[in-house]
């Protein structure tokens, strides 16, 4: 994956149940070939998921970077199973809900959106941001 040239999936993309887990791998793998570019690895919304699931962030960027989709599935659904439909639920909530709360942070996610697109004034999640910014909404 090299997120120099290419958007890594949405965070709405599904995995087991979870959200944002693909678009993780993406992230890892690229962070793994040095493709990384402007995205972070491992963000805060990156943490909840590796909280979530008791995974450091090099283990599973290890382990997202040793296995093509098909593989690293297996491992990461392991991970996600052990936990009940209400836990993802909640953990789901807690990223596409996430949005900035401090007047401060509020001033910057307008100046952002407004600079991708100040017609969205609809668009007040870090998630939609993201989807906005990468062409999805």
């Amino acid at each position: 994956m090299d997120l120099t040239q290419d958007f890594p999936r949405s965070p709405n993309d599904d995995l087991g149940g979870l959200v944002h887990v693909w678009r993780m791998a993406d992230k890892a793998r690229a962070l793994k070939n040095e493709t990384l570019g402007e995205y972070i690895y491992p963000c805060p919304l990156d943490k909840i998921i590796l909280e979530f699931l008791a995974v450091a962030p090099e283990k599973f960027a290890d382990r997202a970077g040793e296995h093509d989709d098909e593989g690293f599935l297996k491992w990461i659904l392991e991970k996600i199973d052990a936990h009940s439909d209400e836990e993802k639920e909640r953990i789901n909530r807690q990223i596409l809900e996430r949005a900035p709360v401090t007047e401060e942070r509020k001033k910057y996610f307008a100046e952002l959106r407004d600079k991708i697109d100040p017609t969205r004034a609809d668009v007040k999640t870090w998630v939609d941001l993201i989807d906005l910014e990468e062409g999805r909404i």
